[in-house]
């Protein structure tokens, strides 16, 4: 969790790669009186990509903050053909919780958030079935939920209402914290690299409906859980956070669920960390993880 206490500034930017990039970009912010707290860069020699989040303080900074995206556009990022996301450390992002009958992950989630680990708002939780309405309500968050029908009739209509609350309650991004619904390409391209998905398997093994008992099937001596970008390819999205842990010939899907529901918490809060710190650069189906 970021200690910091003065509000920051947060650039993430990728670009090709070429020399002199880091000294022209933490000289504007130098020559701008800003104080540089974190830099961590990282470049791609395959792709020859060039990979940077790098943080500072506006204590004394001369530009205004609502003037600092088209600066730095102009300045540096159509110069050096840079994508590049701004963000500011006082500025919480607004994360809505799709769940559906499961509530091992929510638990943490919200538990995380009530005892101050997370500089995060929750503005609602969202669900096919009314299931964990109790645990919103001891957290005291909006609960909606939308019933979906067995032959997705009504999917669209679902969809429409659920991406209409999420316009208004402007959230960031979105958690699925084992949401057993597919999500459709429209709330996708909605939030390109905004919807984070738990599952519960060390991919690319295992897709899919019942991994635990594909995985005991298979006889594997590990299983794992998998924190990704939900996109339009099921269980394929770039990978966010992965663990494992030893199982033997004597477990059962049922055990091996046991043990999975943990490391499915510990994956997910990892991610979800890393995504409200601003810690996350995707390029092409990967992702690279700032420190």
């Amino acid at each position: 969790m970021n200690k910091i206490s003065k509000p920051t500034a947060i650039l993430l930017l990728h670009c090709p790669d070429t020399q002199g990039i880091i000294s022209e970009v933490t000289k504007f912010i130098t020559d701008n009186q800003g104080n540089i707290v974190h830099l961590d860069q990282y470049v791609d020699y395959g792709d020859g990509m060039f990979f940077m989040r790098l943080e500072w303080d506006l204590a004394h900074f001369l530009i205004p903050r609502e003037k600092l995206h088209d600066y730095f556009d102009t300045l540096y990022a159509q110069r050096y053909q840079m994508e590049f996301h701004l963000y500011f450390s006082d500025e919480k992002p607004r994360m809505a919780i799709f769940v559906s009958r499961m509530s091992h992950c929510l638990y943490d989630l919200l538990a995380r958030y009530k005892a101050g680990e997370w500089k995060v708002d929750i503005p609602c939780i969202v669900s096919n079935h009314e299931d964990l309405r109790y645990v919103a309500e001891q957290f005291q968050i909006p609960y909606y939920v939308w019933s979906i029908k067995k032959d997705h009739s009504n999917k669209d209509e679902v969809e429409k209402a659920e991406m209409e609350l999420l316009k208004k309650e402007r959230v960031s991004f979105i958690v699925l914290a084992r949401y057993m619904q597919i999500i459709s390409d429209e709330m996708i391209k909605s939030y390109p690299n905004r919807i984070i998905n738990i599952h519960h398997s060390f991919l690319p093994a295992f897709v899919g409906a019942r991994p635990y008992y594909q995985a005991w099937e298979r006889g594997v001596k590990i299983i794992g859980a998998t924190s990704h970008y939900v996109t339009a390819e099921l269980d394929a999205g770039p990978i966010i956070e992965q663990d494992v842990v030893r199982v033997s010939h004597k477990d059962t899907p049922e055990s091996m669920a046991l043990k999975g529901k943990d490391l499915e918490k510990i994956v997910l809060s990892r991610a979800v960390t890393k995504q409200i710190e601003h810690k996350i650069l995707t390029y092409h189906n990967k992702t690279i993880i700032f420190s």
